[in-house]
Protein backbone atom coordinates (compact mmCIF):
# COMPACT_ATOMS: atom_id res chain seq x y z
CA UNK A 1 0.00 0.00 0.00
CA UNK A 2 1.38 3.05 -1.20
CA UNK A 3 2.11 5.92 1.81
CA UNK A 4 -0.33 9.18 2.27
CA UNK A 5 0.95 11.72 0.42
CA UNK A 6 -1.01 14.88 -0.24
CA UNK A 7 -0.46 17.89 -2.96
CA UNK A 8 -1.40 21.45 -1.42
CA UNK A 9 -1.00 24.25 -3.73
CA UNK A 10 0.93 27.58 -2.26
CA UNK A 11 0.41 31.28 -3.06
CA UNK A 12 4.17 30.70 -4.51
CA UNK A 13 3.99 29.42 -7.96
CA UNK A 14 7.28 27.81 -8.09
CA UNK A 15 6.66 26.03 -4.88
CA UNK A 16 4.54 22.63 -4.27
CA UNK A 17 3.68 21.28 -0.61
CA UNK A 18 3.31 17.53 -0.21
CA UNK A 19 1.52 16.56 2.98
CA UNK A 20 2.97 12.90 4.27
CA UNK A 21 1.71 11.03 7.39
CA UNK A 22 4.82 10.65 9.04
CA UNK A 23 6.94 13.06 11.22
CA UNK A 24 10.05 14.57 9.15
CA UNK A 25 11.16 16.47 11.85
CA UNK A 26 10.23 17.47 15.60
CA UNK A 27 9.97 20.93 15.66
CA UNK A 28 10.70 23.48 12.96
CA UNK A 29 12.01 23.11 9.47
CA UNK A 30 15.10 22.42 7.50
CA UNK A 31 15.95 24.33 4.13
CA UNK A 32 18.30 23.36 1.09
CA UNK A 33 19.22 24.75 -1.55
CA UNK A 34 20.67 23.41 -5.58
CA UNK A 35 23.97 22.92 -4.87
CA UNK A 36 24.53 23.19 -1.73
CA UNK A 37 25.32 20.01 0.97
CA UNK A 38 22.09 17.84 1.60
CA UNK A 39 24.54 15.39 3.83
CA UNK A 40 22.42 15.99 7.03
CA UNK A 41 18.95 15.26 4.85
CA UNK A 42 18.79 12.11 2.46
CA UNK A 43 15.19 13.10 1.49
CA UNK A 44 16.85 16.25 0.40
CA UNK A 45 19.66 14.44 -1.65
CA UNK A 46 17.09 12.35 -3.41
CA UNK A 47 14.30 14.96 -4.72
CA UNK A 48 17.33 17.30 -5.87
CA UNK A 49 17.41 14.10 -8.69
CA UNK A 50 14.43 15.03 -9.65
CA UNK A 51 15.35 17.58 -12.68
CA UNK A 52 14.34 20.90 -11.81
CA UNK A 53 14.16 20.73 -8.14
CA UNK A 54 15.68 24.01 -6.97
CA UNK A 55 15.29 24.23 -3.48
CA UNK A 56 13.33 21.72 -0.71
CA UNK A 57 11.66 22.41 2.75
CA UNK A 58 11.70 19.62 5.23
CA UNK A 59 8.47 20.58 7.72
CA UNK A 60 6.97 18.55 10.50
CA UNK A 61 4.79 16.40 8.29
CA UNK A 62 5.61 18.02 5.00
CA UNK A 63 7.78 18.86 2.08
CA UNK A 64 7.97 22.01 0.18
CA UNK A 65 9.80 21.56 -3.41
CA UNK A 66 11.07 24.37 -5.40
CA UNK A 67 10.66 24.15 -9.04
CA UNK A 68 13.46 26.15 -11.47
CA UNK A 69 11.31 28.99 -13.06
CA UNK A 70 11.69 27.29 -16.66
CA UNK A 71 10.47 23.69 -15.45
CA UNK A 72 6.98 22.48 -15.77
CA UNK A 73 5.05 20.97 -12.51
CA UNK A 74 3.60 18.31 -14.78
CA UNK A 75 6.95 17.18 -15.42
CA UNK A 76 8.30 17.53 -11.95
CA UNK A 77 5.40 16.09 -9.75
CA UNK A 78 4.90 12.25 -10.46
CA UNK A 79 8.64 11.94 -10.19
CA UNK A 80 9.11 14.04 -6.81
CA UNK A 81 5.67 12.41 -5.40
CA UNK A 82 7.17 8.84 -6.26
CA UNK A 83 10.41 9.77 -4.55
CA UNK A 84 8.73 11.31 -1.49
CA UNK A 85 6.46 7.88 -1.45
CA UNK A 86 9.66 5.53 -1.85
CA UNK A 87 11.33 7.26 0.57
CA UNK A 88 8.66 6.76 3.28
CA UNK A 89 8.23 3.55 2.14
CA UNK A 90 12.03 2.30 2.31
CA UNK A 91 11.88 3.61 6.19
CA UNK A 92 14.81 5.69 6.14
CA UNK A 93 14.86 9.20 8.50
CA UNK A 94 14.15 12.36 6.37
CA UNK A 95 16.94 14.21 8.70
CA UNK A 96 19.99 12.82 10.33
CA UNK A 97 21.88 14.39 12.88
CA UNK A 98 25.58 15.39 12.02
CA UNK A 99 28.07 15.39 15.33
CA UNK A 100 29.70 18.71 13.59
CA UNK A 101 26.67 20.18 13.54
CA UNK A 102 26.23 19.60 17.36
CA UNK A 103 29.33 21.02 17.81
CA UNK A 104 29.72 23.97 15.57
CA UNK A 105 31.14 26.83 17.34
CA UNK A 106 30.17 29.36 14.50
CA UNK A 107 26.59 28.77 15.60
CA UNK A 108 25.90 30.73 18.71
CA UNK A 109 23.68 28.76 21.35
CA UNK A 110 23.32 31.90 23.78
CA UNK A 111 20.41 33.60 24.63
CA UNK A 112 19.65 36.57 23.08
CA UNK A 113 18.44 40.48 24.39
CA UNK A 114 14.93 40.40 26.09
CA UNK A 115 14.01 41.73 22.36
CA UNK A 116 15.15 38.89 20.53
CA UNK A 117 13.83 36.08 22.68
CA UNK A 118 10.61 37.96 22.78
CA UNK A 119 10.80 38.07 18.69
CA UNK A 120 11.63 34.55 18.55
CA UNK A 121 8.88 33.22 20.42
CA UNK A 122 5.97 35.08 18.43
CA UNK A 123 7.75 33.83 15.87
CA UNK A 124 7.65 30.29 17.09
CA UNK A 125 4.10 30.54 18.49
CA UNK A 126 2.06 32.54 16.02
CA UNK A 127 4.08 32.99 12.48
CA UNK A 128 5.78 29.61 11.98
CA UNK A 129 3.19 27.96 12.13
CA UNK A 130 1.11 29.94 9.95
CA UNK A 131 3.36 30.33 7.14
CA UNK A 132 4.13 26.65 7.54
CA UNK A 133 0.20 25.88 6.64
CA UNK A 134 1.46 27.16 3.00
CA UNK A 135 4.73 25.60 2.96
CA UNK A 136 6.88 28.19 3.95
CA UNK A 137 9.01 28.88 7.49
CA UNK A 138 10.84 31.98 8.48
CA UNK A 139 13.87 31.81 10.66
CA UNK A 140 15.36 34.71 13.01
CA UNK A 141 18.79 35.68 11.60
CA UNK A 142 18.85 39.18 14.09
CA UNK A 143 17.72 42.15 15.48
CA UNK A 144 19.71 45.03 15.26
CA UNK A 145 18.92 49.11 15.46
CA UNK A 146 15.38 48.08 15.89
CA UNK A 147 15.69 46.20 12.71
CA UNK A 148 14.59 42.17 12.70
CA UNK A 149 15.87 40.30 9.78
CA UNK A 150 14.69 37.23 8.94
CA UNK A 151 15.17 34.39 6.52
CA UNK A 152 12.62 32.90 3.99
CA UNK A 153 11.89 29.35 3.36
CA UNK A 154 10.59 27.17 0.89
CA UNK A 155 7.02 28.42 -0.64
CA UNK A 156 8.09 32.21 1.11
CA UNK A 157 11.00 32.81 -0.75
CA UNK A 158 10.18 34.20 -3.82
CA UNK A 159 7.07 34.33 -3.23
CA UNK A 160 5.13 37.22 -4.98
CA UNK A 161 2.38 37.65 -1.66
CA UNK A 162 5.90 37.41 0.41
CA UNK A 163 6.47 41.51 0.71
CA UNK A 164 3.24 41.70 1.85
CA UNK A 165 3.25 38.75 4.34
CA UNK A 166 6.32 40.13 5.82
CA UNK A 167 5.29 43.77 5.49
CA UNK A 168 1.35 43.38 6.72
CA UNK A 169 2.03 40.31 8.59
CA UNK A 170 4.72 39.74 10.36
CA UNK A 171 5.99 43.63 10.54
CA UNK A 172 2.44 45.11 12.07
CA UNK A 173 2.30 41.92 14.18
CA UNK A 174 5.99 42.25 15.42
CA UNK A 175 5.44 46.50 16.00
CA UNK A 176 2.43 45.86 18.11
CA UNK A 177 3.89 43.12 20.55
CA UNK A 178 7.40 44.73 21.01
CA UNK A 179 7.60 48.98 20.32
CA UNK A 180 11.38 48.90 19.80
CA UNK A 181 10.62 47.25 16.32
CA UNK A 182 11.13 49.57 13.73
CA UNK A 183 11.27 47.32 10.72
CA UNK A 184 10.94 43.55 9.65
CA UNK A 185 13.42 42.88 6.84
CA UNK A 186 13.85 39.32 4.42
CA UNK A 187 17.47 38.52 4.14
Amino acid sequence: MDPYVSLEFTPNPNTLKYVVEVKFLDKGAASFVAGANTESSPLATDLFKVPGVTGVMLGRNFVTITKADASEWDQIHPTAEATIKNFIMAGKPAMIILEAANLDPSFPHVAGSEAEEKIKKILDDEIRPAVARDGGDISFDKFENGIVYLFMHGSCAGCPSSTMTLKMGIETRLKELIPEIIEVVAL
